[in-house]
């Protein structure tokens, strides 16, 4: 892990004394402010669950094409299910990015699904495991970022469980990449450009191979890889609209291989944590100063997410 990046224990904030408790949260909002990125362990995330749902992401994509186009569902913005290669691109390009992925959403229980009205979960019946092991590995990551939200409510000086009510049932998503071999000289095209997340906040577990890259405040791009047994947790733009910039969402793409190792593909899986589509993102009155005026109009959740679909191309603008 590069120096830039910190490593803090989770169970510092979870299970420590008042003074260990603090010192994670001043420690994980400083990283915050100064490159957005952190790396965690002692997460919910086991090593077993991780490494199964590689294994049967894997079996996923080398499924054939037309198999796995089975599970592509029109209509839904891609926010379950299978997109196809080259699909999206980040807001500032119109150059697909050179991956294909697949969405699992929240299980909400039947008798609250009326109220939010999520699209079903779909279910791979080639391969099984990879929905079993998709959705305990959703379960894991969406607890792990409730405690991390919960230390930067206290860093925002909000109160500590500030967002648990909008994250309960929110609209997160858990991305199982691919980024599949190079076979032309890409014109213009990465695996995926660079961009900032759009949720509250993103966890991912170790990819299967180098690529991700960061952009500090000096401008330089730092190669960013989680090691075993460790998170990478960083600030999406929602959390910097909320805490009106004090919280920087963070520049990061994902870079071509050198072309000596084009034949190659590289697996990620992040996971975005989300809120209901009803929070609002108005600038936090506690984050609003002489020095730091309101840099926001006021907006949902769901009215920003929609805006940022539309920019990536994932939704058409009606």
């Amino acid at each position: 892990m590069p120096e830039h990046i910190i490593s803090l224990d989770l169970n510092d904030f979870k299970h420590g004394d008042a003074q260990t408790k603090q010192k994670f949260v001043k420690e994980l909002g400083e990283a915050y402010e100064k490159i957005g990125f952190v790396a965690i362990y002692n997460h919910e995330l086991s090593d077993d669950l991780t490494e199964n749902l590689y294994t049967y992401t894997k079996q996923f994509y080398a499924l054939p094409l037309e198999t796995k186009m089975k599970y592509r569902i029109e209509g839904i913005a891609g926010q379950r299910g299978f997109t196809s290669w080259g699909t999206e691109h980040s807001k500032d390009s119109n150059v697909g990015d050179l991956k294909e992925f697949y969405h699992f959403g929240q299980e909400i229980p039947t008798h609250l699904k009326s109220q939010f009205n999520y699209h079903e979960n779909v279910h791979v019946a080639e391969v099984p495991e990879f929905s079993e092991y998709g959705l305990k590995a959703y379960a894991a990551l969406q607890t792990t970022g409730k405690y991390m939200l919960r230390a930067i409510a206290i860093y925002l000086g909000l109160e500590e469980t500030y967002f648990d009510q909008h994250i309960a049932y929110g609209n997160s998503i858990l991305r199982p990449i691919h980024y599949g071999p190079i076979i032309d000289a890409p014109k213009n095209a990465v695996r995926a450009g660079q961009h900032e997340d759009i949720n509250l906040i993103t966890l991912l577990m170790g990819a299967s191979a180098a690529g991700l890259e960061v952009l500090d405040k000096q401008d330089n791009w730092i190669p960013i890889t989680a090691l075993p047994n460790q998170l990478v947790v960083n600030v999406g733009d929602m959390l910097q609209r909320l805490s009106n910039n004090k919280l920087r969402s963070t520049t990061h793409r994902v870079v071509n291989p050198p072309k000596e190792e084009w034949g190659s593909t590289r697996f990620s899986i992040p996971f975005f944590l989300h809120p209901v589509s009803e929070m609002r993102l108005d600038c936090l009155e506690e984050c609003i100063t002489e020095n730091n005026s309101k840099a926001y109009e006021d907006i949902s959740a769901g009215e920003f997410l929609t805006q940022r679909l539309i920019e990536i191309g994932l939704l058409e603008k009606k």
